[in-house]
């Protein structure tokens, strides 16, 4: 009843603010334009979607193991792609936990990038395929996760995206964190 109360309360809030800011936002990169609807219906189902890393450690654990991997880094880029939510969709069209592309899930395999098992499988598949691509080298794997090997070998290196390279950065501060 209480939970029924906090929900309708929130729900009259979120028209006053709606009504009081008939804003659209800009994607900068894909120049599509998102009502202020849009914009909070995502960000409110990513709050209640977000899982606690512990609710895959199973899935996690077995993958680290099938494809030798530690289960902090499976977790780092499971934490800095999708804040543990299953059901987390971008902007550019990654999916799920992991944040795989279509194409990308397609040639790992996955067949339903929205069960945990299958992404966090094929997620962590793509991760060995580019460590062993980069000869071991942590930074470029996940310059590649993030922003393709294509970028990668073209400039020889960590792309000159900010956003890649605060991914890097990023995984690699959760990778200490999930170590530790």
């Amino acid at each position: 009843m209480l939970k029924n109360m906090v929900q309708q309360i929130f729900q009259e809030k979120i028209s006053q603010i709606q009504r009081t800011i008939p804003v659209n936002f800009n994607h900068p990169i894909t120049k599509t334009t998102y009502s202020f609807q849009e914009v909070l219906e995502e960000k409110t189902l990513e709050l209640s979607s977000s899982k606690s890393p512990d609710d895959f450690d199973t899935i996690i654990n077995s993958a680290a193991k099938k494809y030798n991997l530690s289960p902090a880094l499976i977790k780092s880029v499971m934490k800095a792609e999708s804040n543990f939510n299953p059901n987390a969709l971008s902007k550019a069209g990654a999916q799920g936990l992991m944040q795989l592309m279509p194409s990308t899930a397609n040639q790992l395999g996955v067949k339903n990038v929205w069960d945990p098992q299958q992404n966090i499988e094929g997620g962590s598949k793509y991760l060995r395929n580019l460590l062993n691509q980069y000869n071991g080298d942590l930074t470029l794997s996940l310059a590649a996760y993030n922003a393709g090997p294509g970028n990668v070998n073209k400039y020889g290196g960590v792309p000159p995206f900010a956003e890649t390279q605060n991914y890097v950065k990023t995984v690699s501060k959760y990778l200490s964190t999930y170590k530790g």
